[in-house]
């Protein structure tokens, strides 16, 4: 195992190295008090393990962590500190990320140990890496290579996990460190704030190792870079397909049946962020003019169980979708299902009436009592067939 330290102490260098002496398969390949000197090194040699000070002159540890992983992201890193608060706390490592001065021989043992098994764990990983990964986006959020189980994703925190998110959703686009911080640390100092940063997106790298390079984060003097290769994210198959404007027949439809069943739920539906609504409400949007479009074509073409189907989902997936609850209205009254027409109208009317405070459209209760007093209905007698 090829090991650099890197400290601006040269007494607690001295006494790391010396803690490594007695250790069997590790190889100290370079020690350095300059942080920029000791990552060009990193950056041009074959090195497997990088323990590093936080407190550097010049440069917060972390950050520095963030700038040589993305340039070599299968890098491991063990953070150094003297203050337990700020390593834990502050920064909220796990076990494998820090070390606390002094560094007890047994500690640094474990370290060790863990630090080989992760290696091992990693080159596994790589080695059942296929060409194409699939990220699912509507519904449960799902990683995973074609022929492979999707592998479980486990994040340090809840913010690195949203700023993961983030970035996947403005992915091929720069998102300014600045905008990162007003979404997820507002509060905090700023000196703190870059610091949670930094450590996040080192936590993302390393989250992200198992899918070798599929995934990179190129990081600017502003901002951060997502970019992705062969990796098939299902709104972008969706949107793509959903672009090709077809008449829907008997040749067609079943295309729209497959964009339906592609659509697995809201777009991260799991999660409630409010930065997502309005990406997760356009591609409802786009979801509803497509089951309207089928279910309309479901109604001309006879097939009626097929559209009562449809727009039931509707109703389940946008409950004040008023003209999904009025389509059913007709289609029952069509097949004289009498005490239907009265509860879906019933359903609608309290829908609404909980969720905006406001009555169904006119036009609906006008055709309501215009076919309740045509069919010669009360609406004592079909409240009490409901009951």
């Amino acid at each position: 195992m090829k090991i650099i330290l890197i400290d601006d102490e040269i007494l607690a260098l001295a006494y790391l190295e010396q803690q490594f002496k007695r250790i069997p398969d590790v190889n100290i390949i370079g020690k350095f008090t300059d942080p920029q000197e000791g990552k060009l090194y990193i950056l041009h040699h074959d090195v497997d393990v990088v323990f590093l000070d936080i407190h550097l002159p010049g440069i917060n540890g972390i950050e520095l962590a963030e700038q040589i992983l993305e340039k070599k992201p299968k890098l491991n890193v063990v953070f150094v500190s003297a203050h337990d608060y700020y390593a834990i706390k502050a920064f909220d490592l796990n076990a494998l990320d820090y070390v606390l001065k002094p560094v007890s021989n047994d500690r640094l043992l474990n370290t060790i140990q863990r630090l080989k098994e992760r290696i091992k764990m990693n080159d596994q990983s790589i080695q059942i890496a296929e060409p194409n990964l699939h990220i699912q986006l509507f519904g449960q959020l799902t990683i995973g290579f074609e022929n492979h189980p999707s592998l479980p994703i486990r994040w340090r925190t809840s913010k690195v996990q949203e700023l993961f998110l983030y970035l996947m959703q403005h992915r091929t686009q720069l998102v300014r460190k600045a905008t990162l911080i007003e979404l997820l640390w507002p509060t905090y100092e700023q000196s703190k704030a870059y610091s949670q940063l930094y450590t996040a997106i080192y936590h993302i790298r390393k989250t992200l190792e198992p899918y070798g390079n599929h995934f990179n984060i190129s990081n600017t003097n502003d901002g951060y870079i997502f970019n992705m290769e062969n990796v098939f994210v299902d709104v972008d198959k969706w949107e793509h397909e959903l672009q090709t404007d077809m008449l829907v027949n008997r040749e067609t439809f079943n295309k729209y049946e497959h964009l339906l069943t592609l659509y697995k739920g809201d777009y991260l539906e799991d999660y409630d962020y409010l930065w997502a609504e309005n990406e997760r409400h356009r591609l409802k949007v786009l979801w509803l003019q497509l089951s309207f479009k089928l279910a309309e074509w479901y109604t001309s073409s006879n097939l009626v169980q097929k559209a009562v189907t449809l727009y039931h989902s509707i109703c389940q997936r946008q409950p004040e979708a008023e003209k999904a609850h009025f389509e059913l209205m007709k289609i029952f009254a069509e097949t004289n299902n009498h005490l239907a027409v009265h509860k879906q109208y019933k359903l609608l009317k309290n829908i609404l009436q909980e969720e905006l405070s406001v009555k169904p459209s006119s036009y609906i209760t006008e055709w309501y009592l215009q076919w309740r007093q045509k069919k010669g209905t009360n609406e004592n007698a079909l409240t009490s067939q409901t009951m």
